[in-house]
């Protein structure tokens, strides 16, 4: 069997603060009429239909998922009582897919990437569904880089084919290593040399293939696994889910297999128009723009005014005017309670704001508490 398993509870805290803790960026709109998770679902349903796609997903969002994508079975979204990486999301999914069909090849997606070529897209999925099959390899998708990036991890390939399954047409190299985020210079030398592709996050594998990496690399958490799985039946199941996995130490996939498995294979993607729509510069890439390179969605005037993406949640309405003099490479995002204003080069940082915001909060939480005032 395929299966499709779609990691949907990450905070896009990046595309704050449109993308919010209750609201985060895969349930929004950013990108035409639907969601970025409806259009996940409906890129891959050629190939894998809904009853055997599963959508992995905190509680406080499983409302959602089912408002959003009504055509899936309740019984496919897994829920994660809190974040704690991709290593155990993955490995939660994999275990409920073991019950279906332990030989079975499971496609991992984040939900919030942008793909233009989905044809060419449906087809390395194919390729790489048809390569992991034999269980013996882990099997991921390297985007072909157009730029030294350094917001992303990169892959280095060794530079021979490697046998792939039948009817496979795409190239199919073996892993050498996996590379953090480099700095600018290392990011341009790796470009330079070839052979290293972005890590698109983006996995194919049999069940038992990635189980039995996990035993062998993450014994802690492949026991933890098997211990829940214990409970699969009970009626004490999600008290049982959020003891144990409260005890997980968060990490990543990529981290915890990927790059301690010597098993590991790439499928280069080529030039597929991928984004993983990771920050508000990235939107310029995705959507349109108009001829001085302004991304505009919302009620705007601009007077020499170039290179800007500019954004507000009241643009159907056309409430509010948002005017700009003499502006360049600069993000305005305007919300009912936030208006951010950043250059554009510092997109990767809103974090930094989100860390002060919260504390912020916090402490008008406390004074709140105490009787004092928002205002003091």
């Amino acid at each position: 069997m395929l299966f499709a398993v779609i990691m949907a509870g990450g905070r896009g805290e990046r595309l704050w603060p449109l993308s919010t803790e209750r609201m985060p960026k895969q349930f929004l709109n950013l990108l035409g009429e639907s969601t970025l998770l409806q259009q996940t679902v409906a890129r891959i349903t050629p190939l894998v239909p809904p009853e055997n796609a599963y959508i992995v997903v905190g509680s406080t969002q499983v409302g959602i998922v089912r408002e959003q994508l009504p055509e899936l079975p309740d019984e496919n979204i897994i829920v994660e009582p809190m974040g704690r990486g991709t290593a155990p999301c993955v490995g939660l999914a994999a275990t409920r897919l073991s019950r279906v069909d332990p030989s079975g090849v499971m496609i991992v997606l984040p939900a919030d990437h942008a793909i233009a070529d989905e044809e060419r897209f449906l087809q390395l999925l194919d390729d790489a569904a048809s390569v992991a099959s034999a269980g013996t390899h882990l099997v991921t998708l390297g985007i072909t880089p157009n730029h030294p990036a350094t917001g992303y991890g990169y892959i280095q390939a060794l530079n021979h084919f490697v046998t792939s399954g039948p009817g496979t047409s795409s190239e199919v190299l073996e892993v050498k290593r996996f590379t953090e985020k480099p700095d600018l210079e290392t990011a341009e030398r790796f470009l330079q040399e070839g052979g290293y592709y972005w890590n698109s996050g983006m996995f194919v594998w049999r069940v038992d293939a990635i189980l039995r990496e996990m035993k062998e690399h993450m014994p802690k958490l492949h026991a933890s696994l098997m211990e829940i799985e214990k409970y699969a039946q009970a009626s004490d199941y999600e008290e049982n889910l959020e003891r144990i996995y409260a005890k997980q130490e968060a990490n990543s996939i990529d981290y915890g297999v990927l790059e301690k498995s010597e098993h590991v294979l790439v499928i280069p993607t080529g030039n597929i128009g991928w984004s993983d729509v990771g920050d508000w510069s990235a939107l310029g890439g995705v959507l349109e723009t108009d001829e001085v390179g302004n991304l505009v969605r919302a009620s705007h005037i601009g007077v020499d005014t170039s290179n800007c993406t500019i954004i507000s949640k009241h643009a159907s309405e056309k409430r509010r005017l948002v005017a700009t003099l003499g502006l360049s490479d600069i993000v305005i995002i305007d919300t009912d309670d936030v208006l951010l204003v950043m250059d554009k080069s510092r997109a990767q940082e809103v974090k930094k704001i989100l860390k002060i915001h919260a504390a912020k909060q916090e402490d008008w939480r406390n004074s709140e508490r105490e009787g004092g005032s928002l205002h003091d």
